[in-house]
């Protein structure tokens, strides 16, 4: 990695960039070279190879999402877990990000063939749903969750979202007439209604998920979004 933060951000953003352009199949170093404004050679002077470069990037979008979410974590927990659900919500007219999910699909493909690459999926894995449960844990110490069990609720919550952005991106153009807001809107929405409703204490309301997700959209944002869109 460049001893320059500046250029390694540069060169992460250049990942980023290809990936939507060009997809994980048909990814080039020198693509990454054009989007980053970097030579070719430069990049494999600090990644031998177009892998490394890319485990590289995975690690860079968890931990820019740990970030992200430490520094919400003094927001009431109700807040919290709506706007880990607005996460994960995309329109379907959003092409850059949507670009960007089918190259992270293309990528989380090699998991099972590729350790390095498993080792930042499952970290990824853990890292959804350790925010989850810690946030169901700081909700029922204060109050405004039931005593639910926390890993296995934010297992299943978790599950609902990624499946529900993994069909958006995979039937894209089956869903939009049916779903004119999206797949992954639709499945936020039944979310908060069956599975985080019910975790509510008496009194306690859901803030509207409109709200939560123009909070993420204002903050600043340096990839796109999961991982601002959320961790992959």
């Amino acid at each position: 990695m460049s001893d320059s933060p500046s250029a390694a951000a540069e060169i992460m953003d250049g990942v980023y960039g290809a990936l939507r352009a060009h997809g994980y199949a048909d990814l080039t170093m020198q693509d990454i070279a054009d989007e980053c404004s970097k030579s070719k050679s430069l990049l494999h002077y600090h990644y031998d190879t177009k892998e490394d470069l890319l485990v590289a990037f995975l690690e860079h979008i968890i931990s820019d999402s740990e970030g992200r979410i430490a520094a919400r974590a003094d927001d009431p927990p109700v807040d919290r877990l709506v706007q880990f659900v607005g996460w994960f919500v995309f329109a379907p007219e959003e092409a850059d990000r949507e670009a960007f999910h089918i190259a992270l699909l293309e990528l989380r493909t090699q998991g099972p063939f590729n350790e390095r690459i498993r080792e930042q999926l499952a970290r990824s894995d853990r890292l959804l749903r350790g925010t989850v449960a810690d946030i169901l844990a700081d909700g029922i110490e204060e109050g405004v969750f039931r005593d639910v069990d926390v890993e296995e609720t934010a297992a299943l919550l978790v599950a609902t979202l990624d499946g529900a952005r993994t069909r958006q991106i995979t039937l894209a153009g089956s869903v939009r007439d049916d779903e004119p807001d999206g797949y992954t809107r639709e499945v936020a929405e039944a979310a908060l209604r069956r599975i985080v409703g019910p975790l509510l204490a008496e009194g306690v309301d859901l803030p509207p998920l409109d709200d939560a997700i123009e909070a993420l959209r204002r903050e600043p944002d340096d990839s796109d979004g999961e991982g601002a869109d959320e961790p992959e």
